[in-house]
């Protein structure tokens, strides 16, 4: 039997999870080949983050049953995938996007149908951190061949955390070419946000609290957010 208190943590501290390094298809829970025809009259939305892992569209869309999300290797150039400004639900300091020129990061293109892209729609955006858009005039090179001008992905609404330093915290999880910031795992951001916050408790305590308290939740992801940085790139807002 799985111990409840280790699993919390455990999802707190592994974000964004483990991924294929290559493309694949999730298909209710198994991992299977890719295959580019799957795309066809599908949205591709941009995965940097927990979307882009089996664990998570799992967790999401299994309910659905007999579904197939086809998961695309990709590369976005100018950007990079940085730690977000606020806690999730569930522990953890998720992803978010940011303009970062000369870098060329490392994501997934989730393909989805109409079901699936309101279900991810509900998940990304529930609690008002992000909206869904439209990025134009960008380099994103897709690993089933072909490149694209312009991509669709939830936006932060929060910004991005600060490091010590002042600059934005990469995730270590996520691979880039071209970073000048240093990257770090989950865990270590959390720990950097319990010092800044001045919480006395040990660290799973205080991810605990996170998880079981939402007021606590709301006003660490708010003291965190203050001297955030906006997400520094013109998008079209198609849902909030």
């Amino acid at each position: 039997m799985s111990d409840p208190t280790a699993e919390i943590l455990r999802r707190a501290r592994t974000y964004p999870y483990e991924a294929p390094s290559g493309s694949y298809t999730w298909h209710h829970g198994h991992i299977r080949d890719f295959v580019p025809a799957d795309r066809a009259g599908r949205s591709p939305v941009l995965a940097f983050g927990s979307n882009r892992a089996p664990e998570r569209l799992h967790q999401k869309f299994a309910y659905l049953g007999d579904h197939r999300i086809p998961v695309e290797a990709a590369r976005l150039t100018n950007f990079d995938v940085v730690y977000a400004a606020h806690i999730t639900s569930y522990g953890a300091v998720p992803a978010m996007l940011q303009r970062a020129p000369g870098v060329t990061v490392e994501i997934a293109v989730t393909w989805l149908d109409d079901a699936q892209l309101t279900i991810m729609h509900d998940s990304e955006m529930s609690a008002a951190n992000y909206v869904y858009a439209r990025l134009d005039d960008v380099t994103l090179s897709l690993s089933g061949g072909g490149t694209a001008d312009h991509a669709f992905c939830y936006v932060g609404t929060r910004g991005h955390l600060r490091s010590q330093g002042g600059g934005s915290i990469p995730l270590l999880a996520v691979r880039a070419e071209g970073r000048a910031d240093a990257a770090s795992a989950t865990g270590e951001v959390l720990e950097m946000i319990r010092a800044r916050v001045g919480d006395p408790r040990d660290p799973d305590a205080f991810i605990l609290e996170l998880v079981r308290d939402e007021g606590y939740r709301r006003g660490v992801s708010d003291l965190i957010s203050r001297d955030a940085v906006p997400f520094d790139y013109p998008v079209t807002v198609l849902r909030r």
